[in-house]
C-alpha cells in the first residue's frame, strides 16, 4: 500500500525508484520501528511508544480509505484522487507533529529518529527520512535498524556502493536478522556492475554473493514464502541458465506453500522453466495441474508457448529417411 500512498501524495520520483527496486518484488520496509522495550514507569518511553502506536493506526486508515475508495470508483462514487490525497495529508500531518514535538523535548531517543525516518519515508519524504537516520547514526552508530534504513536509501537515490557497506554494517551487528540479508541481496542483484566494481568479482559470483545473501536470509526465516520465491526468480536473470538450481529453489519455495494459489504458482514456475529446457512433457504435467482461475492467463500464455516451442522443435528435426530412400542410396553406392 506504500505506493498507492506515494502516487496520492504526488512523490513521483519516489515512486520511479521503488519502481526499480521492485524489479525483484519490493525493498522490504526497514525493521525501523522496533524501539527498546520501555521500562514499566518511564514516561518517555511510555511517550515512544504511543507515537509508535499512532503511526500504525494513521498508515492502517490511510491503507482502507485508499482501498475503499477504489471500490467506490469502480462503482462510480469515489472521491477525487484530489480530495483523497488533502485528507491523508491531514491524517498523517498530527503523526508527523507529534515526531517533531517528542524530538524537540527528547532529541538524542535513537529509537524515535529511526521510526520517524521509517514514516517520512513511507509518505514519500526520502530525504528527510535520511537526514533523521544520519541524526540516530551519529547518536548511536551501534543501532543495525539505522545502517539499514541508510542503506535502504542509498540503494534508491544513490551511491549503491554506500547500499553495499551500510547492508554489511547492520548485518554485522545483527546478523538474525533476515531483511538485513534479503535487501542486501536484492540490492546486489539488482545493480550487477556496480557489484563487479565494488566487491572486484565477475557478473557470475555477483550471481553467486546474491544468492548466498537471499539463501542466508531463508535459513533465518524458512516458512517466509515470498522471500523464498524472490530467490527462486533470481534465477530468471543468470545466463546461461542453472535450470537445476532454479528447480530445486522453486521445490523448496512449494514445500512452504500457504494455499493453492501460491502452490500453483509454483506450477506456472516450474513449466516455464522446463518449456525454456524443452521439457515439454514435464511442463505440460505441470499446467495440467494449475486450476485457480487467478492463474488462467498466465496458464494459457505458456500452453500457447509450449505448442509453438513444441512446433518448432518437431521443424528443426532432420527428415527421416525411408527405408526405400534408404535402399536406393545403397544401390547408388554399388
Amino acid at each position: 500500500m506504500k505506493t498507492l500512498i506515494l502516487v496520492l501524495l504526488g512523490a513521483l520520483a519516489a515512486i520511479h525508484q521503488l519502481e526499480a527496486a521492485d524489479q525483484k518484488g519490493p525493498v522490504k520496509a526497514p525493521a525501523a520501528k522496533q524501539g527498546a522495550k520501555p521500562a514499566a514507569n518511564d514516561p518517555i518511553e511510555k511517550e515512544y511508544q504511543k507515537l509508535l502506536a499512532d503511526d500504525d493506526a494513521a498508515q492502517a486508515e490511510v491503507d482502507k480509505w485508499i482501498t475503499d475508495n477504489q471500490k467506490f470508483a469502480e462503482q462510480g462514487a469515489g472521491i477525487t484522487q484530489a480530495t483523497l490525497r488533502l485528507r491523508i495529508l491531514q491524517r498523517f500531518e498530527s503523526v508527523q507533529k507529534g515526531y517533531e514535538e517528542f524530538l524537540k523535548r527528547n532529541p538524542k531517543h535513537v529509537h524515535a529518529r529511526v521510526a520517524y525516518g521509517a514514516f517520512l519515508g513511507d509518505i514519500g519524504k526520502e530525504d528527510e527520512a535520511m537526514e533523521q537516520w544520519e541524526k540516530a547514526r551519529e547518536l548511536d552508530p551501534s543501532d543495525p535498524a539505522t545502517w539499514n534504513n541508510l542503506a535502504n536509501y542509498y540503494g534508491h537515490n544513490g551511491p549503491v556502493t554506500n547500499a553495499f557497506a551500510y547492508y554489511a554494517k547492520a548485518i554485522e551487528l545483527n546478523p538474525k536478522e533476515p531483511v538485513y540479508f534479503q535487501n542486501f541481496a536484492t540490492t546486489v542483484y539488482l545493480f550487477r556492475m556496480d557489484a563487479t566494481n565494488f566487491f572486484h568479482i565477475d557478473e557470475q559470483k555477483v550471481f553467486d554473493k546474491a544468492l548466498d545473501l537471499y539463501r542466508q536470509a531463508f535459513k533465518l526465516d524458512p516458512t517466509n514464502f515470498p522471500l523464498a520465491t524472490d530467490l527462486a526468480q533470481s534465477y530468471y536473470g543468470i545466463k546461461p541458465t542453472r535450470f537445476e538450481d532454479a528447480m530445486a529453489a522453486w521445490t523448496e519455495a512449494e514445500k512452504i506453500a500457504n494455499d493453492d494459489i501460491e502452490r500453483q504458482g509454483v506450477f506456472i514456475h516450474y513449466a516455464r522453466l522446463q518449456i525454456n529446457a524443452g521439457r515439454f512433457e514435464e511442463a505440460q504435467k505441470n499446467l495440467d495441474k494449475i486450476t485457480e482461475p487467478l492463474h488462467e492467463v498466465l496458464k494459457n500464455r505458456l500452453l500457447r508457448k509450449l505448442a509453438e516451442e513444441r512446433k518448432k522443435a518437431e521443424a528443426d528435426k532432420p527428415p527421416v529417411k525411408s527405408d526405400g530412400a534408404k535402399g536406393e542410396a545403397d544401390s547408388e553406392k554399388k
